[in-house]
């Protein structure tokens, strides 16, 4: 999504509600069949590897976006949010496909094309959407609303979607494939998946290939550091053609290397092998891409040992590495994001990366708490230094993924 937002603060699930309701009621005339939320999303490390087989290991954030959702009668939808500048969208259960939607209604009703498509009796309803999920920030607001839409939806059409993982990670997939499909962003399943199957204070070691979770515990709290996810202001989208072109790139590459996913590559192989696996490669983007998908998935496979060793030290490390690799090799980062990440390590962060897809959107920080005053200072002195947009730092934790509120 396109809009911007200057909310930031993350809103108690109180304050959610009340502000979806108000919404629906101001704007529908009656209270609503049901409320439900789904967060945002912070990637701690492992970016653009989902779409080829991957590791991810995102955390949910404490914003989410709240719905608040009733059936309506002869297939008539009405949806409003308070996204800046939006009014409401009326329209049909039948104009909801792919072609049929765009902009931001694309994303809020995309899920009921999917649910309809997987059997599901979805029919006409009315939607008031209100979210404190940074908007532009790369902080997963478009899987937010997806995801509390498609939540809702399922219930009103008789199938809830319980705790279970398994029935979670069916409809994260069903998300994903409409924001393919319907929004037309090629995104990977990464951000429906924290939103849905996060855990409360763990991160999520997410399986690409199979879909496979694990939860992480994180030594973050007991050894004083905080997680901070720092919007830099630079404008993030991902349909404008540069997501999709690094996507195709790894799909030519693992067809050259005679592989179904790049991730192959990375299971039989390690870095002893990578300038003979890159050889098999022409000189130029397709082996810096490969470089990149191949040691970030490596890294990850690090990055969870360090955690789980309470190794906070190579932890940082390895998210330094990570950004090196994505600003140089996959070519997704931005001066903001650059300089968030020089000023954040400066300043006395133990690591510090860009998240997400890239070209703009928020850097994630893992820093000791004694230093997230000066972090922010310096971040902020930088940008301003170097005449970019002055970064907004919120200090979040790993949160529990969406569901129904009332």
């Amino acid at each position: 999504m396109t809009t911007t937002s200057q909310r930031v603060t993350a809103w108690t699930p109180q304050e959610g509600i009340s502000s979806a309701v108000e919404l629906f009621t101001r704007t529908f005339g009656t209270d609503p069949a049901g409320v439900w939320a789904s967060p945002g999303r912070v990637n701690l490390i492992g970016d653009h590897v989902d779409y080829n087989g991957g590791l991810c290991l995102p955390i949910a954030l404490p914003h989410q976006t709240y719905v608040a959702l009733s059936p309506a009668e002869d297939g008539r939808i009405r949806i409003v949010s308070d996204f800046e500048g939006v009014e409401v969208w009326e329209g049909r259960i039948e104009d909801i496909a792919p072609g049929g939607v765009e902009g931001w209604v694309a994303y809020a009703a995309g899920p009921a094309w999917v649910l309809r498509e997987d059997g599901l009796d979805v029919g006409g309803f009315d939607a008031a959407i209100t979210s404190c999920v940074p908007v532009g920030a790369g902080l997963s607001s478009s899987a937010a609303v997806e995801c509390s839409m498609a939540l809702g939806l399922a219930e009103l059409a008789g199938r809830p979607f319980s705790g279970d993982d398994a029935d979670r990670a069916r409809l994260a997939a069903l998300c994903t494939r409409a924001e393919n499909l319907v929004a037309g962003a090629p995104t990977g399943g990464l951000d429906q998946a924290a939103s849905l199957r996060a855990g409360d204070a763990h991160a999520l070691l997410l399986d690409c290939a199979d879909g496979a979770a694990h939860q992480v515990k994180l030594p973050f709290d007991e050894q004083g550091h905080a997680i901070l996810a720092i919007d830099t202001h630079a404008s993030h989208q991902l349909g404008d053609g540069q997501y999709a072109d690094r996507r195709a790139s790894c799909e030519e590459a693992a067809s050259l290397l005679g592989v179904g996913s790049l991730r192959e590559v990375a299971d039989t192989t390690s870095v002893v092998d990578l300038d003979a696996v890159l050889d098999g490669l022409p000189e130029g983007t397709l082996r810096s891409r490969t470089r990149h998908v191949l040691t970030e998935i490596w890294r990850v496979q690090e990055f969870v040992t360090a955690l789980e060793a309470g190794d906070i030290a190579t932890a940082g490390r390895l998210m330094v590495e990570s950004h090196a690799s994505l600003r140089d090799d996959f070519e997704v980062s931005v001066a903001e994001l650059d300089t968030v990440v020089e000023a954040a390590m400066a300043a006395g962060a133990s690591g510090a990366r860009m998240t997400g897809g890239g070209f703009g959107g928020s850097v994630v920080v893992v820093a000791p708490e004694r230093q997230v005053a000066a972090i922010a200072e310096g971040v902020r002195e930088l940008a301003r230094r170097r005449g970019l947009p002055e970064p907004q730092v919120h200090q979040v934790r790993a949160s529990a993924a969406g569901g129904r509120l009332r």
